[in-house]
């Protein structure tokens, strides 16, 4: 039963699943030397990316914040004094 459910898991029967990541294993690690590729240096240039990207997020909102309040000197006075008008007009 656990076997069965393992199988289903994996997709396959346990030892096929490692005998097909083996292979492709070991084709993938052929490729990389091929390009000339180390994991270590994949690992790096993922950790940079996502720092850069940590570091834009930030800046954007900063930037959103920015905007928000340029538009909202313009935007808050014309409101008040719409209110303002419309309130004398109830009266």
């Amino acid at each position: 039963m656990a076997n069965r459910t393992l199988a289903r898991f994996l997709g396959d029967s346990p030892g096929r699943v490692i005998l097909k990541l083996l292979f492709l294993s070991f084709v993938v690690g052929v490729l990389m030397s091929a390009l000339d590729l180390d994991p270590l240096d994949l690992v790096d240039g993922l950790v940079s990316f996502i720092e850069r990207l940590w570091n834009m997020g930030f800046e954007a909102l900063g930037q959103f914040g920015r905007y928000l309040l340029l538009g909202a000197v313009v935007v808050i006075p014309v409101w008040i004094v719409l209110r303002l008008l419309n309130m004398g007009r109830r009266d």
